[in-house]
């Protein structure tokens, strides 16, 4: 990557903060009250043209430019810097007339209809060549306008049309098969086809896993989710190709959705972009959301190799896509945003400028909402806009963690296909459980994919690698023998890159690393717990361990209550080369899980950040010579936290103590000796 966000930062003097602007949706003398009030709110970056295909190409041999020449010019002349959208997530009208065959068709052969966005196969010529043409045009327009400070490709990459069955897509399959098995033998013995007479002497047999009479193929489901993420990644080289030969030196990114969006391997875009940018919204049914905050955006943070990334949507209150689109409580939005600030994010943007007034999304929120400048989030997002300029100096700072999280988009696939042991098991919620441990004592982490280099790092948590490939296995194996410390969550290791069942006693690819061999996974009712000796249980899973030169830390009760493993194993601890891995038998309750994590943390020498009581969230950033101490409370009371530096936001430093309100946020300049940053 020759471009990241520290050029966007450095252009704009500061924090990147704004929003999607869709001007097409408004007549222009709205506009000028937009750059106005863009000005009063302190915005200085706006998204421009993610849904405007149909008016940049309202027929196939017409392209009308009048209206983005007007916003760019207009914008630039404000001090207002672009984002500007390849906008071909939304394909016009005439498009998809001229092209049925591109429209999507479900697993069950319904072709999907117009009148949405991403209505269009990933593997369709036809949609490949209008989208090119398109980004081709547009950078040609554009690559030298002076408002361009970076490029956006698409948007959401797969959110709604990640997965089409259509006959494009079961060529593009073929191909893509045929790329990577090189063999029917090979493919045929990975995907285990002998099983129920499904052997193939053909690639032209091979269909996608449409639906059928009873379980599908798990090798063949699995390849084609893997299949269907290479065919938009596909989609987005393409676009970042034509980006870069028009526009060289140009930034490029994309919009990845963390854990939003299952179907899209998000390590596999970030790693094409040459910042990375994410998305996220809060879940409003979860009490704990701001624990998914953080690991979304530590997440983000691990995407980006540690380096400063983008936020590129939040909300400033409710969306309009939950069952129940809860609003934002006062002060929430600047403790969300700050949150994104402290974990590594250099840009803060929400969806959108202007809340609209027609169509889908007219009831998300906006920084502008219908009330206009009177109401509450108009004042919320301005106070933001000043306190982020305020802010500034945090930009190129980054977030060091001690513990790496391990977190794979294939593995979370196969775990979850059908056919499982239990259905009720789910990738995010081990992820979470293991997160909220560490997240509870202010640990801090970088949340990475299985093949990054973990030797940075004191400790790495794997809460689940039900996949495991070879090379991830030696990887983490090589961790732990030069003196790492590892803790792994159950139902990991016990299937390879193609889900075989790894032989020889689970879990598999780490039976020796941990010293143990499970003898049968036991999975629980939802109304069953198993407790453990110390009085915590499990729940939905435990398993039968038999140690083969682990220790025992914790077991099971010995008594009925003790569940279906009642005396044996929950916790166990192996010496291996120079270092440990611990095992967790079991999906452990909050309190149980804490206190494994925190052995673990204390024997990897690992120590919070601050430590104060839980709901008090503490995150450090650091550059040459600066550190900044950020103090999110989730409490309602008052916390006071012993600090040594000067306040910079929510409140000044007095006696060497920082007091945070309740829902407040503070920001502390921290006194460091040059030695130790």
């Amino acid at each position: 990557m020759t471009q990241s966000l520290n050029d966007v930062t450095r252009r704009l003097g500061g924090i990147a903060y704004g929003g999607d602007y869709n001007p097409e949706q408004w007549p222009k003398e709205v506009w000028h009250e937009d750059v106005r009030l863009m000005h009063e709110a302190g915005v200085n970056l706006v998204t421009v043209g993610v849904f405007s295909w149909s008016r940049i190409q309202p027929r196939p041999d017409v392209y009308d430019w009048s209206l983005h020449d007007e916003v760019m010019d207009l914008l630039h002349h404000n001090g207002i810097a672009v984002d500007l959208a390849t906008p071909t997530a939304a394909p016009p009208p005439w498009f998809t007339r001229k092209h049925p065959d591109a429209r999507p068709i479900t697993a069950s052969g319904t072709r999907l209809a117009h009148g949405s966005r991403q209505v269009f196969c990933p593997s369709s010529p036809a949609y490949a060549e209008a989208a090119d043409a398109l980004v081709g045009e547009l950078a040609t327009r554009y690559a030298d306008h002076p408002a361009l400070a970076m490029w956006h490709v698409h948007n959401e990459w797969g959110n709604h049309n990640a997965l089409c069955y259509c006959d494009n897509s079961a060529d593009a399959f073929r191909a893509w098969l045929q790329d990577r098995y090189k063999s029917l033998d090979v493919l045929n013995d990975s995907w285990g086809t002998d099983f129920w007479s499904q052997r193939y002497g053909d690639w032209e047999e091979i269909d996608p896993p449409r639906e059928t009479t009873a379980f599908r193929n798990p090798g063949q489901e699995l390849d084609y989710l893997r299949f269907s993420s290479d065919a938009l990644l596909r989609r987005h080289l393409a676009e970042t190709a034509v980006l870069r030969r028009i526009s060289p030196g140009i930034p490029i990114t994309t919009n990845v959705m963390g854990t939003l969006e299952k179907k899209v391997d998000g390590h596999a875009f970030a790693a094409e972009c040459d910042l990375v940018s994410v998305d996220h919204y809060l879940p409003a049914a979860d009490p704990h959301g701001h624990v998914d905050l953080a690991l979304n955006a530590d997440l983000a943070r691990g995407m980006a190799a540690g380096r400063p990334w983008l936020l590129m949507e939040h909300s400033t209150s409710a969306v309009n896509w939950q069952p129940v689109n809860v609003a934002k409580q006062p002060g929430e939005t600047r403790r969300n945003t700050l949150t994104h600030l402290a974990r590594g994010a250099d840009g803060l943007m929400f969806f959108q400028w202007r809340q609209s007034r027609a169509g889908a999304e007219k009831w998300h929120s906006a920084m502008l909402p219908h009330a206009g400048t009177e109401g509450r989030i108009w004042k919320d997002v301005s106070a933001l806009g000043a306190e982020l300029a305020h802010l500034s100096e945090v930009t190129g700072t980054r977030v060091h963690g001690d513990v790496a999280v391990l977190f794979d988009w294939h593995s979370w696939w196969a775990l979850e296909l059908q056919a499982r042991p239990s259905d009720q098991f789910r990738y995010l919620d081990a992820v979470r459980d293991w997160y909220e441990a560490l997240w509870s004592m202010n640990i801090t982490c970088d949340v990475l994919s299985p093949s990054a280099d973990l030797t940075p790092y004191r400790a790495v948590i794997v809460p689940n690698l039900y996949l495991l490939s070879d090379d991830d296995t030696d990887n983490i194996t090589r961790y732990v023998q030069h003196g790492g410390h590892l803790a792994v969550g159950c139902f990991s290791g016990v299937v390879d890159d193609c889900d075989r069942v790894r032989l020889g006693g689970h879990p598999g690819a780490l039976r020796d690393l941990l010293g143990l061999v499970v003898d049968e996974f036991l999975p629980l009712r939802s109304s069953d717990r198993a407790r453990l000796e110390d009085g915590t249980d499990a729940r939905q899973w435990v398993e039968r361990i038999e140690p083969r030169g682990c220790t025992t830390i914790r077991r099971f009760a010995d008594t009925a209550d003790g569940g279906p493993a009642r005396g044996g194993p929950a916790v166990t601890r192996h010496s291996f080369g120079r270092g440990t891995a611990w095992y967790a038998g079991g999906r452990l309750s909050p309190q149980s899980l804490q206190d494994l994590v925190r052995e673990v943390c204390e024997q990897a020498h690992v120590t919070p950040v601050v430590v104060a009581p839980l709901g008090l969230e503490a995150v450090r950033r650091a550059g040459h010579r600066r550190s900044y101490l950020f103090l999110i409370n989730h409490t309602q009371e008052t916390v006071g936290v012993a600090v040594a530096g000067v306040g910079l936001a929510g409140a000044e430093v007095v006696d060497g103590q920082a007091v945070v309100p309740p829902g407040g946020v503070v920001v502390v300049r921290e006194d460091l000796p040059a030695a130790s940053v």
